[in-house]
């Protein structure tokens, strides 16, 4: 499995933007696809960003598309996601996740998680 650490969260108002950042170490961070979650109060588990392992393909949850943007940079082992225009609804828990090759969008796919980091969107 890779490790993974989460930063960059943090509280911003809506309308702003910010940039988490995912940190991978342990092993070959090119052969991973990498996706953010998020996770509110009282809510499940949700799929936010999706990239492959090349960085050539990207999907998104229809919540976000035009908002966000997942990136991963194999040379720093670390993979981004920008959020910008952020909403209220955006608040949440979001967390980092790795699997070998390709992008899926369950909870289960995923192996490798972070801890975590907190954004929270105010008005």
């Amino acid at each position: 499995q890779v490790q993974l650490v989460e930063s960059g969260g943090g509280l911003v108002q809506a309308g702003g933007s910010l940039r988490l950042s995912c940190a991978a170490s342990g092993r070959t961070f090119i052969n991973y696809a990498m996706a953010w979650f998020r996770q509110a109060p009282g809510k499940e588990r949700e799929f936010v960003a999706g990239i492959d392992w090349s960085g050539g393909s990207t999907s998104y949850a229809d919540s976000v598309k035009g908002r966000f943007t997942i990136s991963k940079d194999n040379a720093k082992n670390t993979a981004y996601l920008q959020m910008d225009s952020l909403k209220l609804e955006d608040t949440a828990v979001y967390y980092c996740a790795a699997r070998e090759w390709s992008i899926l969008t369950m909870v289960g796919h995923f192996g490798s998680w972070g801890q975590g980091t907190q954004v929270t969107v105010s008005s």
